[in-house]
């Protein structure tokens, strides 16, 4: 599974064999360029940044580094192997000879949630494209631009397969994921998240920390569909995904190193002090966390849904590691314990499982969440801190499902809208915060240094010392 880096478009699906295929994104990829150069990450045009490109799929060429200038970056089409006699394994076409072409029946409904996924690629590149200008050291600065490019390959990935297998309809939509812009009132992005700005470096790392961790969740549950192309092709963006989350995690951990030094250095958790001694404060940290962990929340739809239902038995969407759970895997008497409000008080519903498969989803999320949030609390506690970050409930400042229009605080309780209004600015960064991070926000390119509010990784990328010259500007 090596990929042609000698055609225009890299690929490993033999792409010249499909003239009219090859045309037709051939077509498409000068509107991509144009798109990256409008809405890509700003000033970056004579930057040689060390980027991780993949050779091939497999364990040994997926992660090829090199100094390569941003615009000759080679966007390309990768999927994993195909599975020999692979089977659908779940819902009412469980057992069934996988898919190789897209059942007339789904079409639609198909071709509806690859769009959905691939809306979201472009738009968190548009959402981070300012980021480079005020980047903490060229660790970072590399870190950002990887994302960029890798959220940019698995928009194509998204492409190939509309152009590949949904004839003109496929090709419009493709167009389509280019017109959209994140945020823009008159052709937002699909997702309320992908809306969001990400004005600063914290906000890009709670983003990858939380948002690109929906995608690990989502993309797993689509790497088990029984539409084959789909399931190969995100079978291989989730190894790239994983840096991403890594990039988020290890970010933050970062930041609270620095913060709890500094805490000690100066034996004061006052924040005002804190903020005088230009680190983040962790009441504020906590409150960047609520939000970005509430807003991803929404991002797996409604806890009860027909659609989600669909798309488990049509074959479709899956679990997340769906082959690793002991049931029938069909869900046809199932049931899954729901939370919802019912006459101002949280209530645990059971509710037919196949309906219930955001919340599974969701829920499997929140785990992987709190064993992170827990790694970051191990960071505080050996700086000799002892102040604990929380994961609010599922329910707090949520805007889909049952918990949208009811105000309820982070540990859980239902309150009134008076007592939200007023409590609230402990919870969710205000405008003071927001302005205190990007006051932090300076650029700083020297190789080996880092801005005072962060500390050093533990080791540099593909095991670089920390003073390597990872961007280099010509």
């Amino acid at each position: 599974m090596s990929i042609d880096y000698s055609q225009k478009i890299p690929n490993n699906v033999d792409l010249a064999s499909d003239k009219t295929l090859q045309r037709a994104l051939e077509h498409w990829q000068p509107r991509f360029l144009d798109w990256w150069g409008e809405m890509g990450p700003e000033g970056t045009r004579n930057f040689d940044v060390y980027l991780r490109t993949a050779v091939s799929v497999d364990h040994s060429g997926w992660a090829h580094f090199d100094h390569v200038k941003m615009p000759d970056y080679r966007w390309g089409i990768f999927l994993n192997p195909a599975e020999s006699g692979r089977r659908i394994g779940f819902g009412a076409h469980k057992g069934e000879p996988a898919w190789q072409e897209v059942p007339g029946e789904y079409r639609s409904t198909l071709r509806r949630i690859i769009v959905t996924q691939g809306d979201t690629e472009p738009a968190s590149v548009e959402q981070q494209r300012h980021l480079g200008l005020t980047c903490p050291s060229l660790y970072d600065l590399r870190n950002v631009f990887q994302v960029n490019v890798e959220e940019g390959r698995h928009l194509w990935a998204m492409v190939y397969l509309l152009h590949a297998y949904f004839g003109r309809d496929g090709r419009e939509e493709a167009e389509a994921l280019l017109q959209r812009r994140s945020g823009d009132a008159d052709h937002p992005r699909i997702l309320g998240a992908f809306n969001e700005q990400t004005p600063d470096w914290l906000s890009f790392f709670m983003f990858t920390f939380f948002t690109d961790r929906d995608g690990k969740f989502q993309l797993s549950a689509l790497a088990e569909s029984g539409f084959d192309p789909l399931a190969r092709t995100t079978r291989f963006m989730l190894m790239e995904e994983a840096h991403h989350m890594f990039i988020g995690e290890s970010g933050i951990g970062r930041i609270l190193q620095r913060t709890a030094e500094v805490m000690m250095m100066h034996k004061t958790d006052d924040p005002a002090r804190l903020r005088e001694l230009g680190v983040m404060d962790l009441p504020t940290m906590q409150r960047y966390l609520n939000f970005h962990y509430s807003v991803t929340l929404d991002l797996f739809g409604a806890e009860v849904s027909s659609n989600a239902a669909n798309f488990f038995t049509g074959g479709l969407k899956g679990r997340f590691e769906e082959g690793k759970i002991a049931d029938d895997h069909q869900l046809l008497d199932s049931a899954y314990p729901v939370t919802e409000v019912a006459d101002g008080k949280l209530v645990v519903r059971e509710m037919p499982a196949a309906n219930a498969l955001n919340e599974r989803l969701r829920d499997d999320y929140i785990a992987d969440i709190n064993a992170g949030v827990g790694r970051w609390n191990k960071i505080i506690r050996k700086a000799g801190v002892e102040v604990t970050l929380t994961v609010p409930h599922k329910g707090f400042n949520r805007r889909i499902g049952a918990f949208a229009g009811t105000a309820i605080t982070p540990k859980g309780e239902v309150i009134g809208p008076a007592e939200w209004e007023q409590r609230c600015r402990d919870w969710l960064p205000t405008s003071e915060d927001r302005a205190y991070v990007h006051s932090l926000m300076g650029r700083v390119v020297e190789p080996g240094k880092f801005a005072n509010w962060i500390s050093p990784p533990s080791r540099g990328i593909n095991n670089q010392p920390a003073d390597f010259d990872y961007v280099r500007f010509n």
